[in-house]
């Protein structure tokens, strides 16, 4: 399994004070691939859906949450499906590479909310608080070498495309309100063409390639068993000392501090 299970939970600040370092996830594949149902999945097998969000250790972020705010000449090809929603350049990439350095930095971070319907940013945000492990899900999480490198673990979904088009019909005319028209228009202009430029290639930086996404439970509990061997590895230190010759020791926690506190 990629990844290193001895990756420390934490370190220490300026102040001395002990710094939760989250183990980052990269889960990229194709539009409708399943990525977020890989990451629910995870979820569910380490038991983290059943927890109150301020007790939970692990959280899923969304690249989707992270798109561009629209000029008004954009927004109006928007709403006829004539922009590029795949492209790498229809993301706030520096968003999204500050909140990930604030993430390993153990900061709370403000993760925007957007509008499918209205393709617009909304005005509130969600409160991510620090965790020990955060799964961050996107078609293109790997296109950037910049941001690609900040994952300790990358997992590429792969979908078969049949699959991928039937859901994302089904997902766009009943959740975004979309004509099965444009639907259909938007997939081979743009989806299919920027999958095949932007995405695909980057399967190849993957750690795990998941076939069949979250029909695959072969390989998710291989996943799941790596991240609950790290979850571990933190928690049997709780209550150990804090430090050893001066240094944090590996994947330690402070005693008083609660599992973590997600959106």
């Amino acid at each position: 399994m990629a990844g290193d299970s001895e990756t420390h939970l934490s370190d220490r600040g300026e102040n001395g004070n002990v710094i939760r370092q989250s183990f980052l996830i990269g889960v990229a594949g194709g539009t409708a691939s399943g990525k977020s149902s890989v990451c629910e999945k995870i979820m569910e097998l380490l038991g983290q859906n059943k927890i109150d969000h301020h007790q939970r250790q692990v959280v899923i972020l969304s690249q989707d949450s992270f798109y561009k705010v629209l000029t008004p000449e954009q927004k109006a090809k928007a709403l006829k499906g004539q922009f590029n929603f795949d492209h790498p350049d229809a993301f706030d990439n520096e968003l999204v590479l500050q909140t990930l350095r604030q993430i390993l930095q153990g900061k709370t971070v403000q993760i925007p909310v957007y509008d499918f319907v209205t393709h617009s940013r909304k005005e509130e945000v969600i409160t991510v608080y620090p965790a020990d492990v955060v799964l961050f899900e996107g078609i293109l999480m790997f296109y950037l070498q910049e941001i690609r490198d900040l994952f300790q673990m990358k997992l590429f979904v792969d979908t078969d495309p049949d699959t991928r088009l039937s859901r994302r019909v089904l997902r766009d005319i009943s959740e975004r309100g979309r004509e099965l028209e444009q639907v259909l228009a938007q997939y081979i202009t743009f989806v299919k063409p920027a999958f095949e430029e932007f995405c695909l290639p980057t399967k190849k930086y993957a750690d795990v390639i998941i076939p069949r996404g979250a029909d695959n439970l072969v390989a998710i509990n291989l996943i799941v068993q790596h991240i609950q061997d790290i979850l571990n590895g933190g928690l049997s230190k709780r209550h150990a000392n804090g430090c050893m010759n001066g240094h944090s020791t590996p994947r330690q926690r402070r005693t008083s501090e609660s599992s973590s506190r997600p959106h």
